[in-house]
């Protein structure tokens, strides 16, 4: 058996397989780990991505709602505003109709007097005409010299009393 080249063979085939078994088996193995380190840091990259997008959809959601609230404010303080515009527009309308109003009064005041007062202008007129005419008819020239008289007489008299 010793003797044999097919035994040689075979226990060279043997101790080849065995040497170069371990070594392809250590390089496999190492590779093969190699390779399962990439994966689990490959996993665990993707779970601390996954976990960074979580916690930035997470901040742009409270964004959104931070911003849905914020417009919310400025719609309830635009309507405040507009309410507030509308009412001080209504009392500056209402102010300015009761100034309109009082201007207008004034007027029809002025004009009342003025009326009235043309009217006592005409009517002294009247009088006074009406006075000349009937002291005209019945007063004479030697009347009134006599009514004057008697009143340059009675002068004295009333300035005392006064």
């Amino acid at each position: 058996m010793l003797s044999d080249p097919t035994f040689w063979v075979a226990a060279s085939f043997i101790i080849f397989v065995a040497a170069f078994g371990r070594l392809a088996w250590l390089r496999i193995t190492a590779l093969l780990d190699a390779r399962s380190r990439r994966i689990a840091e490959e996993l665990a990259e993707a779970a601390r991505l996954r976990e960074e997008a979580e916690a930035m959809l997470r901040a742009a959601e409270a964004e959104r709602a931070q911003a849905l609230a914020d417009a919310q404010r400025m719609i309830e303080r635009a309507k405040a505003e507009t309410e507030r515009l509308a009412a001080q527009a209504a009392a500056e309308a209402e102010a300015t109709a009761a100034r309109r109003e009082r201007l207008a009064m004034e007027r029809i005041a002025a004009a009342e007097a003025a009326a009235l007062a043309e009217v006592r202008a005409a009517a002294a007129e009247v009088a006074a005409a009406a006075a000349r005419a009937v002291i005209a008819e019945s007063f004479s020239a030697e009347a009134d010299a006599a009514m004057i008289d008697r009143s340059i007489e009675e002068l004295p008299r009333a300035l005392r009393a006064a």
